[in-house]
């Protein structure tokens, strides 16, 4: 009996900043290359440890910006160097999506892409398998596939997706058809979707067949499939990198949910329950996945002494500055030695602010 991954292979989108878990996410080194969760494996690497088991390393391909692709190899040796696909610049996931497809639709026709973002964190290693199996089984029928998050408060720095009627054909696990995507919602948008009960968060992880996403593409973006048309005529690898450095500046940035899945006309939800996901996108983030300590507490320092301090992070990347706090609760202490972050906890998705107010400016030398 034939696997159904036959076909299928891994694309590891990994060219982004981190820009709401700055001072510590830097232009030369983003969260992807951190070790946020543990003390050994940074986020990219538990991304490419978590296929193992589904898929062969030959069958992963990753996506970045030249500035990182030394050290993402650096940290990933099992994955073959010509897989490492080079962006010159962010262009947003359509476009890293889009160049995957043609990459990969050459190499097999047939091919299957398992899209996963470098930075999250998920629990449950087994179910993750069997759902991607399951993506990957609806997406040879020809739909796009997204994987949708359960929601457990109403987020308002997730988008959301809007559950339809289950599709038609024949799957071992519930899917559904999309009725809508709905963008970062307001607070009270948030709260009525969640009370709806049909809603999920968009976990930016997807599967479609490379041919099915490429058409969409040029249905929907004429000017990327113009540029991914130039790309996939080039005969040589020297001559592709040419294309794509003289073709991507004057792309469009837009993100595959927004230019693609909205208007897309097979789209298909399976709803992801259980994968203990969070996407690490922030300082507050890393409450949902780290043990706190008896004060609920997450202590990333050296020399810190806490007196009457609750529900707070303290992070010290050099672990030379004794840290402390006194009578304080939900705070978020980063210090990077050239960097002091200090702000509440709610305000954690403000960090993002900060790091645009710095870009263009006599500052910029801190991003």
């Amino acid at each position: 009996m034939t696997d159904i991954l036959t076909h299928t292979y891994a694309v590891i989108m990994a060219g982004g900043g981190g820009t709401r878990l700055w001072p510590l996410s830097r232009r030369n080194k983003p969260k992807q290359m951190l070790p946020l969760l543990d003390e050994k494996r940074t986020l990219f690497q538990t991304t490419v440890e978590r296929l193992t088991g589904l898929l062969t390393p030959d069958r992963i391909y990753v996506v970045t910006v030249a500035e990182q692709v030394a050290q993402l190899r650096e940290q990933s040796p099992e994955v073959p160097a010509e897989n490492f696909i080079v962006e010159p610049a962010p262009r947003g996931t359509a476009s890293v999506i889009g160049l995957a497809a043609v990459i990969l639709k050459e190499r097999d026709p047939e091919a299957v892409m398992a899209v996963l973002p470098a930075d999250h964190y998920i629990r449950n290693r087994d179910l993750f398998h069997l759902l991607i199996r399951v993506a990957v089984d609806v997406a040879e029928k020809n739909y796009l596939v997204t994987l949708g998050i359960t929601p457990t408060y109403a987020a308002t720095g997730y988008g959301y997706i809007q559950r339809g009627e289950t599709i038609p054909e024949r799957v071992i696990y519930p899917v559904y058809s999309v009725k809508k995507f709905k963008e970062k919602p307001k607070d009270v948008e948030a709260r009525e979707m969640i009370a709806a009960g049909d809603h999920s968060w968009n976990s930016g992880m997807f599967a479609w067949r490379a041919d099915v996403i490429m058409a969409e593409i040029g249905r929907q973006l004429p000017s990327l499939n113009q540029a991914l048309g130039e790309i996939a005529s080039a005969s040589t690898s020297a001559g592709r990198e040419n294309v794509i450095e003289r073709v991507w500046t004057g792309l469009e940035n837009v993100t595959v949910d927004y230019g693609v899945m909205e208007n897309a006309d097979k789209v298909a939800v399976l709803p992801a329950g259980g994968l203990e996901w969070s996407d690490v996108g922030s300082w507050d983030s890393l409450f949902d996945v780290h043990i706190t300590d008896k004060d609920g507490n997450i202590v990333f320092a050296g020399k810190h002494i806490a007196e009457d301090t609750h529900h707070s992070l303290v992070y010290d990347n050099n672990g030379e500055r004794l840290i402390v706090t006194i009578g304080v609760d939900d705070l978020i202490v980063v210090d990077t030695r050239d960097v002091l972050l200090v702000c509440h906890k709610d305000h954690a998705q403000k960090v993002r602010k900060v790091v645009d107010s710095l870009k263009n400016s006599e500052r910029e030398k801190y991003l």
